[in-house]
Formats: structure tokens, sequence, C-alpha cells
């Protein structure tokens, strides 16, 4: 390191000095510009039918269901990772705090004794001083810091946000899987009896000679397979049980008698809120963390580049010298006071190429996050596009097994009067039963189908994060 002093009183160092500031400064670093990549958007999304206002915030209280709402909002508040996203936050906003404590002066105090023996005379001294010192930030290196760590504590809170939706887009996926699966297991039970009285009248008939053994053992066959459906929905109510406990921060087991009563599948309202594609980049969490992490990146690169530059420094100390602490307090021998002044200039002259070295790391890591928010944007982007594919799609899907399954129960229900009175054959009655089955368990599998989608486009349209975080205690 090149090093310049200038004492008070020393005119050709305090000379030296401004003649190297002045040679210097036009060296500084260039700002960088921070600004996002720019990309060609679509004016609108093409499913243009669906697009009514409607807010995002709280959106799983559309769905209006109490014990929905009260799953999520216990989620938001214990969840692990969102409770690690929190001190991500404030760890963020300290190192905020130190870097921005660079730009001012420092001061410390200092209280020394000392004994110092020589041919076997003894010597002592006490001293007491404050020391303080300033770099001026000619070439922007401390600001540069600060900005990086500033761009880091909004990253941080857009990816608080972004796990606060997605946790919230668990816990509804899973309530509506639970609940759906409840619903499911409800139809097979009510099939399932409806098959034991089928297979009560084919042992009558076979007692009576009207029918085989053929039939009976088909009309048992059929039960036992809507029997062992049973359990696998079963299986499935109890895990996502299990699953929304662990995302509510509790044991697994916790939740399984809250949420044993059957329940509806929720249904959200129609209207869904459909903003333009570039008002919905800036309601997500994850854009908006790619663009603060540009924004960090860029600060990083102009801090490496102002290391290449010189460093200014002042400092200054005062204090006192005595023979005993006691001499320091005024008692005996009395203190000297002492002083100095320290101005300093110095200039990086070889390091073996590591300052450029990671002039040139910082611009790669730049360039990496700007390559990674064109991922984040095209895929958010993708991501609306196909929720509004699916939801539309399983509408459609919906409608027509809606009216499939009407038309399977009219038809069980003529079967099985038309087989007591003898009138059609076993295997016309079990499939009117199949098909009944069938269709009831699809449009029950359709109808949280289509809520899940609801889920997903909110979660893609942005979940309605709490944008106004960084400054919120934590």
């Amino acid at each position: 390191m090149f090093l310049l002093s200038a004492y008070p009183g020393h005119r050709a160092g305090r000379l030296a000095l401004l003649c190297s500031v002045g040679l210097l400064a036009a060296c500084a670093a260039q700002p960088i510009a921070a600004t996002p990549p720019f990309m060609d958007l679509p004016a609108r999304w093409q499913d243009r039918e669906l697009a009514r206002a409607s807010p995002l915030a709280d959106w799983w209280r559309r769905f209006d269901d109490a014990q929905l709402s009260a799953l999520v909002q216990g989620a938001l508040d214990a969840n692990p990772s969102i409770q690690s996203a929190r001190a991500a936050v404030r760890q963020a906003r300290a190192l905020r705090d130190v870097a921005d404590g660079g730009l001012y002066p420092g001061l410390n105090s200092s209280l020394g004794a000392s004994r110092n023996t020589v041919d076997s005379r003894s010597t002592d001294g006490a001293s007491l001083g404050l020391d303080a010192s300033w770099e001026a930030d000619v070439f922007g290196n401390l600001r540069a810091g600060v900005s990086a760590a500033d761009a880091g504590l909004n990253a941080s809170v857009a990816s608080l946000g972004d796990v606060q939706v997605s946790v919230a887009v668990e816990v509804a996926l899973a309530y509506l899987a639970l609940r759906s699966a409840q619903q499911r297991l409800q139809i097979a039970r009510s099939n399932l009896a409806n098959q034991q009285d089928t297979l009560q009248i084919a042992d009558w008939r076979l007692q009576a000679g009207l029918v085989t053994t053929l039939e009976t053992e088909q009309a048992r066959a059929a039960l036992e397979q809507t029997r062992a459906t049973l359990p696998a929905l079963q299986t499935t109510i109890e895990q996502n049980a299990h699953a929304l406990a662990i995302l509510s921060g509790r044991t697994p087991e916790a939740l399984l008698s809250e949420l044993a009563p059957v329940h509806a599948v929720p249904q959200p309202d129609e209207d869904i809120a459909l903003s333009f594609p570039a008002e919905t980049l800036r309601q997500r969490a994850d854009v908006r963390a790619a663009e603060f992490q540009i924004t960090a990146a860029a600060a990083r690169l102009s801090q490496a580049q102002a290391a290449r530059l010189p460093r200014f420094t002042l400092g200054g100390s005062i204090g006192l010298n005595a023979l005993s602490l006691a001499g320091l307090m005024g008692v005996g021998t009395g203190a000297t006071a002492v002083s100095g002044l320290l101005a300093n200039v110095s200039l990086p002259l070889f390091k073996g190429g590591a300052l450029n070295a990671q002039v040139r790391a910082q611009q790669a890591a730049l360039e990496q996050a700007q390559t990674g928010y064109k991922t984040i944007v095209l895929g958010a982007l993708r991501d609306v596009e196909d929720a509004l594919v699916v939801l539309r799609g399983d509408r459609l899907r919906l409608a027509s097994l809606r009216l499939a399954a009407t038309s399977a129960a009219n038809a069980a229900q003529l079967a099985s009067q038309r087989f007591q009175s003898g009138l059609i054959d076993f295997q016309t009655l079990l499939d009117t039963q199949r098909s009944q089955l069938s269709t009831q368990d699809s449009v029950a599998s359709a109808y949280a189908a289509v809520s899940a989608d609801h889920v997903r486009l909110y979660k893609a349209l942005g979940g309605g994060w709490n944008s106004d975080l960084r400054n919120s205690e934590l």
C-alpha cells in the first residue's frame, strides 16, 4: 500500500495530500446501472373472460371457510420456514445498519498501565486516551456497501413474502385435498351400502333359483372393489391432516380430531383478480426479490471497483500520560496531556491481480442476477397462463361431470327397480352402479380441482403478500 501522512504544521505533507486527492478524483468508480434487464411483456393475458377486479390480500377468506382461514393464519404465525425467513430479515436489517455505521466517525477509549524493568530498575506508566478515525468516502466504496446491504434487506423482505405466500398455498391445497378425500369417502361408503343391498338381493334370488352363482360372485366382487378404496381415502385424509399440523408448527397428530368432522369442499367466488402482466409481476414477491438481487449485485460491483482506488482517512487522539494511575486522577505526580492528528492516503499498488479478479467476479455475479431475473419473470408469466388454462378446462370438465353424475344416478335407480322386477339382467345393474360411483367420485374430485386451481392462480398472481414488512417488527 502506498501511504501519505500529513501532520499539522507540515506544509509539504498537506500539499501532497491535497494534490493526491485532486489527481485521483478522476479515477472514481462509475455508478453501475441496477435496473432489471428489459423484457417484452404481453399486453394482456390470453384468457380475458376471467378478468374481473378483486383484491388479492387474504385470498383464502374468499373461500368462506372459517377453519381454512384459521389454519392459514396459524401457519403464518408459527410455520418454521416463515420464522426462519423473519430471522433472515432481522439479520439483513442488522447488516444494513452495520454497513451504514461505516459512514460515520469511530471513537475508541483506552486505559492502560505498565511496568518496565531494566537492570533491576523498574519504571511505571499509565495512560488514558480517546482515539477517533473517519474515512472520507471519496469514491463511494462505503456508500456502495450500504446500497448493497439495503438491497439485500429488501430482497430478504421479498423472500419472506414469497415464503408466506407458499405456506398459505400449501395449507389451502392440503385442506382442499383433505375435504375432497372426506367427500369421496362418504360417496364410496354410500355406494358400498347400495352394493351390499344388491348383493343381498342377489342372494335371495339365488335361493329362489332365479339367478346363478355367477351373479352373486359378480356382486360380491364389485362390493369388495369399492371397499378396497376406503383405506386409501382414509390414508389421504390423515396424511393431509399431518401436513396441516406440520405447516402450523405442531406435531403430526395435533389436528386429527379437529379435522375429523366432515365438511364440504369450500368453493371460492367466481371473480378473480386478473391484472395486466406488468402489474402482476410487481405483485409477485419472487420477482421483486430477484430485482433487488440485481441492485445488490450492482452495488457490490461498484464496491469492488472502488477498492482499486485510493482511500482517505483522518485520525486523531487525545489523552493523558502519567507515572501511575493515581497520577491520571491528579494525585501525586501530574499527568501530561498528549494529542495527535493524522491524515492518510492509501493506494493499492500490487495484489497479484486480486482486485481486478474481484471486479470480474462481481461483474459475473451481476450477469447471473440479471439472467435469474429473466428466468423468474418468464416463469411467472407461464404460471399465470398455465393456471388460467387449467382453471378454464376444469370448469368445463366439472360442468360435464355434473350432468353425467345426475344421469348416472337416475340410471342406477331405474336399473335397481327393473332388476327387482326381473326386466334387466344383473350385469346391467352392476354396470350402472359402477358408473354412478365413478361419476360421483369424479364430480367430488373436480370440485376440489377447481378450488385448487383458484389457489394456484392466486399464487401465480402474487398471492397478496405484504410488501410493508421492511420496517415492521418481526
